[in-house]
């Protein structure tokens, strides 16, 4: 998969930043912030590369960064609270057969683009697009004036045809990305890795802690999550997966103000990563939320917490696979 940046009219490799030539290649093209990456997205995803596949044409997604309602609403400094960053977005796409990715730098330069600028110029210019597929609900351009219909009737002029596809059902609801973060805010894991297909990402940087976990017998990892508006689940205790090295280790994640040691309000993700033993600091890593445990609850003292530790522990070992 080839990963591509725009910005204004230059295109360059998403890694280097080295300026790229992007010759125009006769191509099916999705377009979507595709936050999460749920099984609606991926059923989009799906039909693209297989009308790329029959007709013989490149498969390209396109996507924003940063999310675009991260710069329209400017009420706060995360109006929407991401389900993916763009680095796990990116993971989760590699697996979808795509050639192209392209990120577009979403400013308010770019937000100012009528949804017909963006289908002429990007999608037919730039992408030479013979195909498109969308979502039933998909709006983009301008205050989202672009819908399925605008770009069948733009179709018709500019030589592209297009597929809407439909609604998913999980559970007899539809699925979206607003259902997902209302479950993962519930403490629902299980019904939100069920919409997205996978389980919930969360990715950090391991940073110091006060090493509390290493005095009681449960030493953890601190997380500095790598985006600030990355959705965190409601507090709790989770079952979560890791790779270190590339060998699979389970561990249990706590996301919470830690009240037993702490009276801040400071929301922090930390995790004790059963039988691993080292130094982690500095490091990425990335987990994957299995289940819910339970809520994170003050205790007494620090016997009880190591008490009730020991109880999730063993929780997350008999937990099947």
């Amino acid at each position: 998969m080839r990963i591509l940046a725009l910005h204004g009219q230059t295109v360059r490799d998403y890694r280097s930043g080295r300026e790229e030539a992007l010759p125009v290649v006769p191509s099916a093209v999705t377009v979507g912030s595709y936050d999460g990456l749920h099984v609606g997205h991926r059923k989009i995803i799906g039909a693209m590369v297989g009308r790329a596949r029959e007709q013989g044409l490149r498969s390209v997604v396109v996507t924003f960064r940063p999310h675009p309602r991260l710069v329209l609403d400017t009420s706060s400094p995360c109006p929407v609270r991401l389900l993916t960053t763009l680095e796990e977005k990116i993971a989760h796409l590699e697996s979808t057969g795509i050639d192209l990715l392209l990120v577009v730098r979403f400013d308010q330069e770019f937000a100012r683009r009528s949804s017909e600028s963006f289908i002429r110029e990007v999608l037919v210019g730039l992408l030479g697009a013979r195909r498109v597929v969308v979502g039933y609900d998909h709006g983009f351009g301008h205050d989202r004036s672009g819908s399925g219909a605008t770009l069948q009737s733009l179709g018709a002029e500019c030589g592209f045809g297009v597929d809407v596809v439909g609604k998913v059902l999980v559970g007899g609801e539809p699925v979206s990305s607003t259902r997902i973060r209302n479950l993962l805010l519930e403490a629902k894991v299980g019904e939100a890795n069920a919409c997205l297909g996978a389980p919930y990402p969360v990715s950090g940087t391991v940073v110091e802690g006060r090493k509390l976990g290493h005095r009681i017998g449960f030493p953890t990892v601190n997380l500095m999550p790598s985006n600030p508006c990355k959705l965190l689940p409601a507090k709790g205790v989770y079952l979560a997966r890791t790779s270190i090295d590339g060998r699979e280790w389970r561990a249990m994640m706590n996301i919470g103000t830690r009240p037993t040691v702490s009276d801040d309000e400071l929301v922090t993700v930390e995790a004790h990563i059963l039988g691993w033993s080292g130094d982690l600091y500095g490091r990425e890593l990335h987990f994957s939320l299995l289940a819910f445990l339970r809520e994170e609850r003050r205790f007494d003292s620090l016997a009880d917490l190591q008490s009730q530790l020991a109880v999730d522990k063993k929780r997350v070992e008999l937990y099947p696979e």
